[in-house]
């Protein structure tokens, strides 16, 4: 078969790639993911009893809305990436804020608390536990988002797998905050964000041998 028999045979048999198709799949992923996250904690933690007081305090909504940002940034940046030509551009920039932000919040609490305060701000009573805890929750997420991603074309494998890592410990972290007892926000700036960053560590290099071509 000559070379342009073979081009017109491939172009023949290409249909339209349906619109937003790469988000709606990561919103499946989402969708699949976040209940059993849920479950997984609910079931290997438990939901903190007091949950309903804990929601008139400021300090709950910021743990919790800290992480739903880092994992809505994760999802435009993941399936951006997931798409050829696609650039990410000022999506970045929607995955700093939230951090900086928090370590910005974190710094100022902890320098203006008493010198004998500080301490237990940064270490809290579960930072022993807290990143494990966050890898373990995420994993029903980031098991999905990645099913999603290779099921698309990404032409950077190890930063896709990286974004897929973040959006999903965003989703994992905001889980976890539902049992967390931890409201400092150093300890949230420090324990939180690595928690998050070992899932965006694990996508790379999972991602740089999983979802190459």
């Amino acid at each position: 078969m000559k070379t342009d028999e073979l081009v017109a045979l491939l172009a023949a048999q290409a249909e339209p790639v349906q619109r937003h198709a790469a988000a709606r799949r990561f919103a499946i992923a989402l969708a699949l993911g976040v209940p059993l996250a849920i479950a997984v904690m609910a079931i290997e933690y438990g939901v903190r009893r007091d949950l309903l007081q804990t929601l008139f305090w400021p300090m709950f909504w910021m743990k919790l809305v800290f992480p739903v940002c880092v994992a809505i940034a994760g999802f435009v940046i993941v399936q951006r990436l997931a798409r050829p030509g696609v650039r990410v551009r000022r999506a970045w920039l929607g995955l700093a804020v939230p951090v900086l932000l928090v370590w910005a919040i974190g710094l100022a609490s902890w320098l203006a608390a008493p010198a004998e305060d500080r301490a237990a701000m940064v270490w809290g009573q579960t930072w022993r536990s807290c990143v494990f805890n966050i890898s373990v929750i995420t994993l029903p997420v980031f098991i999905a988002s990645l099913a999603a991603l290779k099921s698309l074309a990404p032409t950077q494998p190890a930063l896709a797998g990286a974004a897929a890592g973040v959006m999903s410990a965003g989703a994992g972290a905001a889980v976890y905050a539902l049992h967390c007892p931890e409201l400092a926000a150093p300890f949230l700036g420090i324990w939180y964000v690595l928690g998050m960053a070992l899932p965006a560590v694990a996508g790379a290099l999972i991602g740089h041998q999983l979802l190459r071509w």
